[in-house]
């Protein structure tokens, strides 16, 4: 009795699966799809039902090869020598000719002797999760970075500026570009823009687009279709596809290719682009942010870029200064490197030396704040605990820039002028290392042999005594 009864009440069962679910016949026809599939595809089931599922363009159908050798099977999982389930990760394509990304499992039902009455496939719509997996990742990168203003270290009036532009611009869908040297933090300013604005929720997209050569850079972009050319074995949901309600970021925009200009011209003038291989426009709502280190409209004029697109994406311009014109920065970004390294390795280095500090307000730190933290992270690896001196920093910050690389930085004005910097246990750790010579002790503080000579009648020491000790 209870079986007749869920007999009669099958069609209601299955309308209740979260789960999309769709039945094909042994002929790849679709004969049934529930209220669920039809919600994630788009698709009534007049449109489904009588069609061949082939119409969903699954990127992971596994169509047999038809040959002399083989059966004619219009799909693999009907072999009889296949096991007749599969699961898998795929991409559908949806009546609006979207993907959607997929978990499906299929099933071949089977007669007593083993003939298939057809199949049973269960979709369940993976976007939500890979949106969140890529907020985990940007979380996940966010840990070390959870002082200042969205990761962004500063305290500068300059910087101020800079973060009170980003929390305005949060509020608006007009295309932001992002100028500044390399290394001054412009992934950073993209990511506090989308993490600070109205599309916090949706998702962020960021991509390099000078990594890639023209070709494979209009699939990462926009996508492509299975078989649109050699190596395309599936469907490629592209970075545009994937921002939809959300923010990408193009890094790099000035070395796009003007091909590819045009097709970012059609999208911020229409919402619109298209997969290669394929001609169907698909909608896109995406809001842009961009950044590059080049000089745009130098590149207009030598007619490397389009004019026209960098009027659209110059619309709210942000410039981040160089470190060398927010050198009041340099000590909270050494602090939290610092802090950030010895969490990391564990090692008790405490800080920097005066000298090595006034070294580092002084130099021009040409690779901006990447410079600054590799030179700490080499630091790290040299000293072994207490203060790091500037023996333990790479050759290219110790060396006078443009002047002689081959000969040491010497402590320059604001460290040269001041003798009292160097303190007493310093400067004998120094001649205990350079086992009592002076010109290398001098090397080891960064001052010169004159500095190291003052001192040593200064404070009376006697230079066997600390050489046996």
């Amino acid at each position: 009795m209870l079986s007749k009864g869920l007999h009669h009440y099958w069609n209601d069962i299955i309308n209740t699966m979260h789960e999309g679910l769709i039945v094909i016949a042994p002929d790849g026809t679709i004969v049934m799809a529930n209220q669920s599939f039809e919600l994630l595809t788009g698709y009534t089931s007049t449109d489904l039902i009588g069609k061949p599922c082939t119409m969903l363009d699954c990127d992971a159908c596994e169509h047999a090869i038809q040959s002399e050798i083989k059966q004619n099977w219009w799909c693999a999982l009907f072999d009889p020598n296949h096991p007749g389930i599969k699961q898998c990760q795929c991409n559908l394509t949806k009546k609006d000719g979207t993907y959607m990304p997929a978990l499906k499992n299929a099933c071949v039902l089977r007669d007593e002797q083993g003939n298939p009455l057809g199949s049973v496939e269960t979709i369940t719509d993976i976007s939500e999760l890979r949106r969140m997996d890529q907020e985990i990742a940007h979380l996940s990168r966010q840990l070390n970075s959870e002082e200042g203003f969205y990761g962004i270290i500063g305290t500068s009036s300059i910087m101020q500026q800079v973060f009170d532009i980003i929390l305005k611009v949060g509020s608006s869908n007009a295309p932001v570009i992002i100028y500044g040297e390399s290394g001054t933090g412009k992934e950073l300013v993209a990511n506090a823009i989308h993490w600070s604005g109205m599309r916090k929720d949706k998702a962020y997209v960021p991509f390099n687009c000078a990594a890639l050569n023209e070709s494979l850079l209009e699939s990462e972009l926009f996508g492509h279709v299975k078989g649109s050319f050699t190596g395309a074995y599936r469907h490629r949901i592209g970075r545009f596809e994937a921002a939809n309600g959300g923010d990408i970021f193009l890094d790099e925009i000035g070395d796009i290719p003007l091909s590819i200009q045009v097709k970012l011209l059609r999208i911020l003038d229409s919402k619109e682009f298209e997969r290669v291989g394929e001609h169907k426009p698909i909608k896109s709502d995406v809001r842009i942010i961009t950044a590059t280190n080049k000089n745009l409209e130098q590149l207009v004029a030598q007619n490397k870029f389009r004019d026209d697109l960098f009027f659209r994406i110059n619309i709210i311009p942000i410039f981040l200064p160089p470190l060398r014109e927010r050198a009041e920065d340099i000590p909270v970004l050494v602090n939290t490197f610092i802090n950030r390294l010895m969490s990391k390795t564990g090692k008790n280095i405490t800080g920097l030396s005066k000298e090595t500090m006034g070294l580092f307000m002084a130099y021009k730190w040409p690779g901006n704040i990447r410079e600054l933290k590799g030179a700490l992270e080499y630091a790290f690896v040299i000293a072994e605990k207490g203060l790091i001196h500037i023996n333990h920093l790479p050759r290219k910050v110790t060396m006078k820039s443009g002047i002689n690389e081959s000969a040491p930085l010497v402590a320059g004005p604001a460290l040269t002028n001041n003798p009292l910097s160097l303190k007493k246990d310093e400067l004998i750790s120094a001649l205990q290392q350079s086992n009592g010579n002076q010109s290398q002790a001098a090397r080891i503080l960064g001052v010169n042999r004159v500095t190291v000579w003052n001192r040593i009648k200064k404070y009376n020491l006697n230079l066997k005594k600390i050489i046996i000790s």
